[in-house]
């Protein structure tokens, strides 16, 4: 099992930055992909990031492209997800997420994902 812990939301205006980051502990090292999904009201959960723990690839959502940034420490255990001129649009809660599947298949659907965090509320006013 792996558990997963956001941290860094919360409200900003728009055009601001923020930095969320994702802890992960327990079999830590089973993991392969580690992800960021966000849903907002009354809408299905999107895609926004993924890094695999290799370091070796990242992908991002064409919606995000160019504004966020999707890094992870492997001594730290941590993903973190760089925002930047952050939208109205980009109001949601934002998930981490995790699996130890070795292909990358499907990366940037959610049920390709085993582990789930708790979610951290990031809100853009306009």
């Amino acid at each position: 099992q792996v558990q997963l812990v956001e941290s860094g939301g919360g409200l900003v205006q728009a055009g601001d930055s923020l930095s969320l980051s994702c802890a992960a502990s327990g079999r830590t090292f089973s993991m392969r992909t580690m992800g960021w999904f966000r849903q907002a009201p009354g809408k299905e959960r999107e895609f926004v990031a993924a890094v695999l723990w290799s370091g070796t690839s990242v992908y991002y959502a064409d919606s995000v492209r160019g504004r966020v940034t999707i890094s992870r420490d492997t001594a730290k255990n941590t993903v973190c997800l760089q925002m930047d001129s952050l939208k109205p649009e980009d109001t949601a809660v934002y998930y981490c997420a995790a699996n130890n599947r070795p292909s990358t298949l499907g990366v940037s659907a959610a049920s390709r994902y085993d582990y789930w965090g708790q979610g951290t509320q990031v809100t853009v006013s306009s």
